[in-house]
Order: structure tokens, then sequence, then C-alpha cells
């Protein structure tokens, strides 16, 4: 939970014990405006209400009602009047639950807030904080806005809000503030977060964030930004709708002229065509979709990776190739200077010294500022620097000592640091020599050189140096990152470092933490172009070394090319390009520059490569689980849709009636959204199958759901026409027929859920009791037009329920062998 404080609103602020002054208030609130950290929305009902009464179903039911009026069938009229009660019911609970990761969090946060200003202690509301005021938090508060902590013992916080972590975490008063002109890194254990909770002591707080900027604010922004953001395959799915609802139309035009041409009579022809019209309308496909979508942006963010935009829910669960940094993602991003290896004739100290004549402290590079603090720069005026650029290699700093004599400092790329020196080919060979064996123990390796300037033109020195030696830098590899790396490897995501690094130093990191084989096959950036040129070139090394921000753009885009879902990870400007070329780009939220955020479409809160296999094994897990809703709905749907438009077809009384498409409405529709997306996860990533598909399932799954829907629309079908008889029992045939689906549907859930949670036992079983109430309890089977059945009845639609459930069985097996692909509705 480390975030980046904007130092300069602290500024003259972390010592003052009074708060802030009036004036002082009034001019932050007018630069950073209210702590509105979750917005009020003001037509949340009224949104629920549009988007309950712009179901199909609702306005289905409404006409057929007053067609039955016409007819002056009231009784039926009523009882159709009576289902617009539980549909409705059903739409806004389902359309609230949509908002519920949002709104929810406004549970979360604090209304009122005790401040110091003026040296007084009064009370207000929460959303009057500004940055820079003085909050006291007391035992059991919710922290008011993001804010460091000032003084307070035996602190600890529940942040199970941000981080989905049930333990309490310890917190600490931060000793000095922070300093800088910019933002500054501050540890997690310093800060209060919006939206959490302190457990144990008092805190005060020296607001830093307030509003959006919090990262409560921020969680929430994005979750409402989703429900408005399209996918490709959302589009797809749309599409798919207004096909099927086109074809279904047609087919009700037909089935109303054949049942007419039947005898049936106009209103039979009318009730046989909107039955089918409804049952065929697959509405709820585009509605799990995007409720799954909204869903995935809240459970990312429990990961540490906040979303910026929708199509990554879509995406990251099928990422193949992982192009990673080193520095701060793979290792802590904490440099110690190990070890000094000077020239001979020069000590440790004098070595130091050179390379800290040739750092500048504005550039916060960690290594500068590491040079910095272990040696003192060599007395004079700077003249010039000539910065490192990925493509230099080197800094130099030219320096006017008070004597008025010029010399040049420079530090950099060993290889291009010892190129431009005076020494013998076979120095330089030695020096080489002993570059590689540090980078091949992990270190990262810098050269330093000087030279004296006799008249200095103005221009970059760029011969006739003397080699200083060499300084040996480590960066700790993170804990957690072999782990990860060893679970992505073996779910068959490749995993690629990129880094700036001499490629010794690069492979020895790599082997350590288990990027690819025993031993990592490395590739320099300067033969990266030539490799990718040449068409037939596989793309099968681990690392990439002493890497610039456009070959890293065209090894994402050849990778690409070539069928992989790429994902990348940047933290600088100079990144920019590759996020924005990926798939799925990942900026780092710690060190992270502005730039990098803008175009990624993930933020990690840790900079952590663990957090993002764990995102995407929630990816993963998540679209598993859409799938086997999306399989629910096309089994049941299948047979519905067959037996409506068939029974009629072949001049058999009407199967289906309103209430009976109102009825199995009640069951699909919370089982779809509800039940498979709170299944459990695997907790690990599953192996992701080869080839690349681009239909949604695989041809046996295909087969498998085409079988499971033939083999119930063959149940129902031969059920109610076995269960007519000779006397045209329609009454007993339809209870045949609606005890076959629902037990039917029980089954296939049963099979995909594998009644893994509580939702899918009620799922199961629910439907199965209200079919044996509404059909054995005789008042409510005359209402229904239904009577009821014999046991063996019961026995045979049972039977054919197992025989069902196993089909549905097999496809979550097959699932569980399979997971998206990188292609898999790539294009929409």
């Amino acid at each position: 939970m480390n975030r980046s404080a904007p130092a300069e609103r602290l500024h003259d602020l972390w010592n003052n014990t009074n708060g802030l002054d009036a004036a002082q208030v009034v001019e932050r609130r007018a630069t950073f405006g209210p702590n509105t950290i979750v917005a009020e929305s003001p037509s949340g009902w009224l949104e629920i209400v549009r988007s309950t009464v712009s179901d199909p179903m609702i306005w289905f039911l409404i006409g057929t009602a007053f067609l039955f009026i016409w007819l002056g069938d009231l009784t039926e009229a009523a009882v159709l009047g009576v289902a617009l009660i539980p549909i409705a019911g059903m739409d806004a609970y389902l359309h609230r639950r949509t908002q519920a990761s949002t709104e929810g969090l406004r549970a979360r946060l604090a209304s009122q807030a005790r401040v110091l200003r003026d040296g007084h202690e009064q009370d207000v509301l929460a959303e009057d904080l500004v940055p820079g005021d003085l909050v006291i938090v007391p035992s059991g508060a919710y922290f008011p806005a993001d804010g460091l902590i000032q003084s307070g013992d035996a602190l600890q916080a529940d942040e199970s809000t941000l981080t989905g972590e049930a333990l309490p975490v310890r917190k600490a008063p931060l000793g000095l503030r922070p300093v800088g002109t910019g933002s500054v890194t501050v540890d997690g254990e310093h800060w209060g977060m919006a939206g959490t909770r302190l457990l144990t002591g008092e805190a005060r707080v020296v607001i830093a964030l307030t509003g959006a900027e919090t990262l409560y604010g921020e969680i929430a922004r994005l979750s409402r930004a989703t429900q408005v953001d399209r996918t490709p395959l959302q589009d797809a799915i749309a599409r798919l709708v207004q096909i099927l609802l086109v074809v279904a139309l047609l087919l009700c035009v037909i089935l109303a002229g054949i049942r007419y041409a039947q005898g049936y009579g106009a209103v039979d022809a009318l009730l046989s065509a909107v039955t089918l019209a409804i049952a065929a309308l697959p509405e709820e496909f585009p509605v799990v979709f995007s409720f799954f979508l909204g869903l995935g942006v809240y459970r990312l963010a429990r990961k540490q990776a906040l979303v910026r935009r929708a199509v990554v829910v879509e995406n990251i669960g099928r990422i193949s190739c992982i192009c990673t940094d080193k520095t701060g993602t793979l290792t802590d991003g904490k440099l110690t200077l190990n070890n000094a290896h000077p020239a001979e004739g020069l000590s440790d100290n004098e070595l130091l010294a050179i390379a800290a004549t040739a750092s500048r402290a504005e550039t916060a590079d960690p290594l500068d500022l590491i040079l910095l603090e272990s040696a003192r720069a060599s007395n004079g005026k700077v003249e010039a620097v000539f910065p490192f650029t990925e493509d230099r290699l080197r800094e130099v700093a030219v320096l006017r000592s008070p004597k008025g004599n010029c010399s040049a400092a420079m530090k950099g790329a060993p290889e291009t640091v010892i190129g431009m020196t005076t020494m013998s080919e076979e120095k330089r060979d030695l020096w080489r020599q002993r570059t590689q064996e540090l980078a091949a123990s992990g270190h990262k390796v810098i050269g330093v050189a000087i030279r004296s300037l006799q008249d200095w033109s103005g221009e970059e020195p760029e011969t006739g140096f003397d080699f200083a030696g060499l300084l040996a830098f480590s960066d700790p590899v993170r804990p957690s990152v072999a782990d990860a790396v060893r679970e992505a490897q073996d779910a068959g995501i490749r995993v690629i470092m990129i880094t700036g690094d001499h490629a010794r130093t690069a492979a020895a990191i790599a082997q350590e933490i288990g990027i690819g084989a025993a031993e990592p096959r490395v590739i320099d950036g300067k033969d990266l172009a030539a490799h990718l040129d040449r068409q037939e070139a596989r793309i099968d090394f681990d690392v990439v070394a002493r890497c610039t921000p456009s070959q890293k753009l065209a090894l994402v885009q050849a990778l690409r090319a070539k069928g992989e879902m790429v994902a990348v990870t940047g933290d600088g400007v100079n990144d920019a390009p590759a996020l924005r070329g990926a798939d799925v780009g990942i900026a780092m939220g710690e060190r992270g520059t502005r730039s990098a955020r803008e175009v990624a479409s993930i933020v990690l809160l840790d900079d952590n490569f663990a957090t993002i296999v764990g995102a995407i094994a929630e990816g993963r897990q998540l679209f598993t689980n859409l799938r086997l809703s999306f399989a629910y709905l096309l089994m049941l749907h299948a047979p519905l849709v067959a037996t409506a438009a068939l029974i009629p077809l072949m001049g058999y009384p009407l199967l289906y009636l309103p209430i009976h498409i109102i009825w199995i409405e009640l069951i699909l529709h919370p089982t779809a959204l509800l039940v498979f997306q709170n299944l459990p996860s695997q907790g690990m990533l599953s192996h992701r199958s080869k080839g690349n598909r681009l239909s949604f399932f695989a041809p046996r799954e295909w087969l498998a759901i085409g079988l499971v829907g033939t083999l119930a629309s063959a149940v129902i079908l031969g059920g109610y026409i076995l269960n007519l008889g000779e006397t045209v029992d329609v009454p007993h045939a339809r209870s045949m027929a609606m005890a076959s689906l629902i037990i039917a549907g029980s089954a296939i859930t049963a099979a995909l859920t594998r009644l893994g949670s509580r939702s899918a036992w009620i799922a199961t079983v629910a439907p199965v009791l209200s079919a044996f109430a509404a059909i054995q309890i005789e008042p409510i089977a005359t209402v229904l037009h239904l009577s009821p059945l014999h046991p063996i009845d019961w026995v045979i639609a049972v039977f054919g329920g197992v025989i069902i459930s196993a089909g549905a069985a097999f496809l979550h097996q097959r699932q569980d062998r399979s997971t998206p692909d990188a292609k898999l509705f790539k294009e929409g």
C-alpha cells in the first residue's frame, strides 16, 4: 500500500500543531475542490426504475394481460398482473446489484471528521476537508481521506476494503515530512486511507489527497466508468442478439401463419407467436456480460490492480505473454552499492567521488542518489551536463575547478565507458572480463572515467578518458516473484524480462527467479531488430538486455503479430508507446510516471509481479465463470425455444402459456447472474490450452452444449406428446413437460457449478421445489393450467435430469482443462 505523496502540499505544515487557518482552507478548497470521494447518485432509483421498465418481459406481460382483458378472460389477466410483481422486483434487485460495487462504497466512508483549525478542534463534514488539514482519528473511526500519520501509539487499521486482507495492519507515524518538489513515495505503514478504519489507538493525520485523488475515490470512479464502456466481446454479443432477434421474429411470423392455417384461430396464433418470441429473446447474454464486467473491476481492485479501461477485464484472463521490467517489478527497486573496483592508483573514495561528480540529485535517479550519499562530488562549478539516454548509455559532467581547470567525469554502461578510454586493448579486455564476472553474479555494473580538458570547446568529449574503475550494485529480487513466475509459466504464460542492464546481469536475475529454462536465453537490444526482421524467426528468447523503448515496442508488436495476447509493464514516459501498443498495459502505481499511468489499462498499487499473476488468475476464473453462465443459458434456451416452436408446428395444443414463460424467466435470470459469478476460485492459474480459437467455446464444447440441448428438447417433447394420451389431457402433459424442463435446468446448474456455493445449492433445489408445489397443489395447478403428476412421472423426469446432467458435467471437465485463448474474440 505504498503511495506517492505530493510533498509541496505539505510544505511547512508537517510540524504545525495548530492546523490550517480559515484563509488557507478557503484557498485550498478553491484549488483542490471538496473531499467528495464517492459522488451521490441522485437519480439512482430513477435509473433502476428506467432499467426495469426497459425489460421486454414487462411489456410482454402488460400487452398479454390487455389481450386477455379484451377477450373477457379476467382471471388470466389478473394472474399476469400479479406475475408483474416478482418479475419487476427481480429486475429491480438485479439492477441494484450491478450498482452495489460503487454505491456500496459510501457505507465505508466517514461522514464527519474532527479537525484542528486555527488551533481549535472542531467537527466538520468530511467533504469539507482539504489537503493540509490536521485530522484527529479516534479508535473505531474511518479515515476521512488519504493522509500521512503525524502521531499516534499502538496503531492498527482494517484495510480489508482495499486489499481484501482481513488481518489488522500496523501503522506508525512518519518521522520526517516528505521532502521534494514533486511526488515522494511513502511506505504504506505511514498512510491512513479513506475507507479504511482505525482499530486501535488515536492518530493525528495530515491530509495529503482528497476526493477522487484518494485510492478509494479512484476505485469508485473506475467502477462507474466501466458501466458505460463497451468492449469487443460486448459488441459481438450485441450483434449476436440482434441476429437471433431477427431470426426469432421471422419464426414467430411463420408460426403464427401455420397455427392460423391449422384452424386454431387468431388468438391462439398470436399467443403462440408472442410466447416463442419471448422464449427466443436472448436478452440475458448482454446483461450477464455487463454484470460480470463490473464485477471484474471490483475484484481486480481487491487484487491491488486498478482497472482504467473495461476492456482489460475481458483481456486479462487471456494473457499469453508478459513482457516485464526488472527493476521494481521483479526486484525491490532499491539499489545498494556492494563493491568498488578502482583502477590502479585510485582509492575507493576517489572512484566514488568521480562517479558522484557525474551524478545529479535533481534527476531523483536511485543510482545517482546512492552515489551522492556515498561520496562528495569534486569541488567546482558544473559547466555542462550531457545526460544519460537509452542510446548514449553514459552521462558526462564538465566541471571547472576553483583554479579554473576543466575536467570531465563520466559514468555509464561499462562497455561504453571502456570504449572511450585510452587503455590498451589488453587492459580493456581485462576490465571487460571483470565486468562480465560481476554481471554474471547478478550485479548492476557501471563504469567510471575522468579526463582533463585543456581547452574545452563546449562540446561533449568522446575520447581520451582515463578509466577510473567499476562500481557494482545489487537490487534484491522480491520474495514472491519466483513462485509467481513459476505459476505463470506452469499455466502456459510466457514471461520475457526486458531490462536496460548488461546481458550477464539480466541472465543471472532471470536464472534466480526461474524465467525460461535452466539457462535463460538472452538477446541484446541491438540484435533484436535484426532478429525480428526475419519473418521466419521465432521469438524464443527469455530476456532482452540493453533494451530501448523503441525496441520494446517492436517486440510487443512482433509478439502480437504472432497471435500472443501481450501484457507489458512500465513506469516511465519512455514506456508509454509499449504500454499503449500492448493488449494490456500495466503501469506502476508507486514509482510510475503520470504519462505511463494515463496510457496504461491497469495500474498496479504495489508494483509487484506477483500482483500481475494474481490478476490474471482472477481474470481467468471470472472468464471461466462467464463461460459456464453462457453455457447454462444456451443449454436451457435451446430446449425452451425448440419445444415452443416444434409443438405448435406439429399441430399439438400450446405447451407454454405466458405464465409459464414467466416462471422459467424467474429461474433463468438470477441463476445466470448471481450463481455463476459466485463460484469459488481455484486459487491457482489454470493451464491455457494450446492453439488460438476464434470462438467462445471449443468445437467439443459446442458439441456438448448442442447434445445437452437436444437431449433436453427430446425429454420435454416426448414427455408432452406421450402424456397427451388419447383424451388429449393437455394440463397433465403440460405438467410433465414443465417438470422435465425445470428438473433439467436444476441438473445443468448442479453439474456446471458442482454445488460449490450456497447460492448454487439454492438455485438447484428451489426450482424443483417450486415445480413440485405448483404442480402437486391442485388450486395452484389449476391457476397455472396444470394438473398433479403421478409418482412414476416424477421418477421419469428425474431420470431425464440425471442423463442431462452427465452431458453438462462433460462440459465442465472441458472448462477445467482449458482457459480463454489469446485470440478469443480479440477482434470482436
